[in-house]
């Protein structure tokens, strides 16, 4: 009888509680099984205490101190372990946290967004944290930890996949339908947005464990450094498109810095070997980048025209106006007579205008005779 008092007695001093260093844990489970009758339990304002029995749930606890007996707690009565003459039951407890738990850091790898100004794929990445809360003790338990040791780790590194799978599809598809600049998206711009609609995606994958995702914290959208200046000097050729004409100003813009870009390129290689000299250098590089805009301003047309890209014809400049125009009889672009300005050893047919040779009799173009000294 002697030991039996004094296990007795030692059972009614046992502390059923979750220790201070195991407080950050999501979930935490006691570890031992064997609880005596009279010991106390302690289940704090952020957690919810679960008794198991046969992999079966018996009851969750609410916060608050308890003394644990079947006087007051008549559930335990199922518990109970009658080898011990009653004074023992046999439970496994699960303490679960149901606060919000903040500061879970995230990131890795979106793949390759269109940017929808640009139209160039670009390698794009995100990181931050994230908050998330237990909003069901029962399903985290049985769905997601299980009934052997819990892990808390497993648990954030679980919703960690969660929530870059989805921002992943998230950010991708948004900035498709939303037509967003990648350069706006990872200035900032749009995180409200964004964070709304993920949050609201990733509730169908984790509500069925208990969880929630609460928000979105600190979170960047990145893109590599040399994409981003790429973005930024095409945004900057877009602007200046905007003032020569939009689509038919861009292929102009775009053949003449293309071609401008190939004299200056020859110009550089123009040495021997490719090297460059101070002399072969300097003569080559002349004439290089001279090729480039002779063929740059080739290729720009008049602007009112709808023909496409094609090398101008050769013509005259018009005293009136200045522009360099189409042998004939009058300016095309401002209607003043060019017959002064035929190319040399030539002149203007008096039938249709175009130009011949000064000894002609007759027109190659309409037959027309020509009278001497026209």
């Amino acid at each position: 009888m002697g030991v039996i008092d004094w296990f007795r007695r030692g059972t009614q001093e046992m502390m059923v509680a979750r220790p201070d260093g195991a407080k950050a844990q999501v979930v935490w489970k006691h570890p031992d099984p064997t609880i005596p009758m009279k010991s106390q339990l302690t289940v704090e304002a952020d957690e919810r205490a679960i008794f198991f029995r046969d992999g079966k749930i018996v009851r969750i606890m609410e916060p608050g101190r308890y003394t644990l007996d079947s006087s007051n707690l008549p559930f335990l009565s199922n518990l109970v372990d009658s080898f011990t003459g009653g004074n023992v039951f046999i439970s496994e407890v699960f303490f679960v946290n149901t606060r919000e738990h903040a500061g879970i850091k995230f990131g890795g790898r979106i793949g390759h967004v269109e940017d929808p100004k640009s139209g160039v794929p670009v390698e794009t990445m995100v990181h931050g944290e994230f908050s998330f809360r237990v909003d069901d003790p029962e399903k985290l338990v049985v769905g997601l930890v299980g009934m052997g040791r819990a892990e808390s780790y497993m648990v954030k590194a679980w919703l960690k996949e969660q929530v870059l799978k989805v921002i992943r599809d998230r950010i991708a598809e948004m900035c498709v339908k939303n037509k967003w600049p990648l350069l706006d998206v990872t200035s900032g711009a749009y995180t409200e947005e964004i964070e709304a609609d993920v949050i609201g995606g990733l509730a169908q994958h984790v509500a069925s464990y208990g969880v929630s995702i609460v928000r979105l914290g600190n979170f960047v959208v990145g893109i590599d450094e040399e994409d981003a200046d790429n973005l930024k000097a095409l945004y900057r050729d877009a602007a200046y498109l905007k003032t020569v004409g939009g689509v038919d100003g861009y292929q102009k813009f775009a053949a003449g810095k293309a071609l401008m870009g190939a004299g200056e390129g020859m110009a550089k290689g123009g040495g021997p070997g490719g090297g460059g000299d101070a002399t072969g250098g300097g003569l080559m590089g002349g004439a290089g980048l001279g090729i480039g805009m002779g063929l740059a301003q080739m290729l720009v047309r008049d602007n009112r025209g709808g023909e496409s890209l094609a090398p101008a014809a050769p013509g005259v400049t018009c005293g009136a106006c200045n522009s360099n125009v189409s042998a004939g009889k009058f300016c095309s672009a401002c209607g003043e007579a060019l017959k002064k300005q035929a190319p040399e050893g030539s002149r203007f047919c008096t039938g249709c205008g175009e130009a011949m040779s000064v000894d002609a009799k007759f027109c190659g173009s309409c037959g027309t005779g020509q009278a001497a000294g026209d």
